[in-house]
């Protein structure tokens, strides 16, 4: 009798276990000869030699379909131990599955640039409103390379800047007042990532989420690195953060220079990095619009009425600035 352990190094255990250990209970059906237990990630396999050469095999395309598309259904298993399909391969423009086993692929024109921009260039800027799928297509991408190997770290970072209350309000220490500013990106990975394989993550270091602050003096090998809402720093902070670079990184800077949270006095580094850094080979720059926008349809609308307002009050000043240099040029003393 041959014995042999597999550990489920990529795939989330819950899944490939399948409900109430219903997959399990499958590949025993399937391989009678062998006796098959499953805890936590690893998989006992004991039994006739030849059929565990077999059951070898399939473990390896088994997993590999857990792991890329996050599920493993009956269905599944039984095509891939009836070779009725070989390893399942995602689809040319899927960028990574949700942990539901749905594709996350570009929605629109400019997030198809921003796919093929991460192909071609080590830093990207994404710049564009609310909705358009920026920090959403992004950390897709950081996953993408982390499971296929591209790289050894996801790093998330955010400027804590307050947008209308005080961190010193919130409750709890240091950590527990910067996580509602990182929120949405744990949101993203959730959608991404079985939970028991991001808690790994989070806990080995393989992924970390952290305020810009954090980031100074560090040199980011290894990782992808998405800085989102790149509009609240300053010219100093990303400047700081974009030289963090390091061998083997891509960088992905978001934001949306309409919903900058700075005091006036003080010029966002978004907009100047994208004055100072559009010429610089390497380095790719997309810019979306509200045609980009995913959200609820009102969030396109909701877009659209502040652009007209914003552009109804430059209009105001324009006007008003005009009146005001024609009543300065009547006030002056004819010749």
């Amino acid at each position: 009798m041959t014995e042999k352990h597999y550990i489920l190094e990529e795939a989330d255990p819950a899944a490939f276990f399948g409900v109430n250990n219903a997959n399990l209970r499958l590949l025993r059906a399937l391989y009678p000869k062998l006796r098959i237990i499953g805890r936590d990630n690893v998989i006992k396999v004991m039994g006739d030699e030849e059929e565990m050469a077999v059951f070898d095999e399939t473990f390896g395309r088994l997993e590999r379909h857990c792991a890329t598309f996050n599920t493993l259904s009956e269905e599944d298993i039984v095509g891939i131990v009836k070779s009725r399909h070989a390893e399942s391969d995602a689809p040319s423009d899927v960028i990574v599955y949700t942990t539901g086993g749905k594709p996350i692929t570009a929605r629109s024109l400019n997030q198809r640039r921003l796919v093929e921009a991460y192909a071609a260039n080590d830093m990207i800027f994404a710049i564009g409103p609310a909705g358009s799928g920026k920090t959403y297509t992004a950390i897709a991408l950081a996953v993408r390379a982390l499971k296929n190997k591209e790289v050894k770290k996801i790093i998330l970072s955010r400027p804590a800047v307050e947008a209308g209350e005080k961190l010193g309000f919130l409750p709890g220490d240091m950590k527990d007042k910067i996580d509602p500013y990182l929120q949405p990106l744990y949101d993203a990975l959730q959608e991404m990532i079985p939970p028991a394989k991001l808690q790994d993550y989070l806990a080995t270091d393989v992924i970390q989420i952290a305020p810009l602050a954090f980031m100074r003096g560090r040199t980011l090998n290894d990782a992808v690195v998405i800085l989102d809402e790149a509009q609240n720093t300053t010219t100093a902070q990303i400047k700081m953060f974009l030289t963090r670079m390091g061998w083997n990184t891509k960088m992905i800077v978001t934001g949306d220079r309409t919903q900058i949270d700075l005091p006036a006095s003080v010029k966002s580094g978004l907009t100047e990095a994208r004055r100072i850094l559009g010429g610089v080979e390497g380095i790719a720059f997309i810019e979306m619009n509200r045609g980009d926008i995913v959200r609820h349809k009102l969030v396109t609308r909701i877009v659209e009425a502040y652009e007209h307002d914003a552009r109804l009050a430059q209009e105001r000043r324009q006007a008003a600035e005009a009146a005001k240099a024609d009543t300065a040029a009547e006030d002056r003393p004819q010749p």
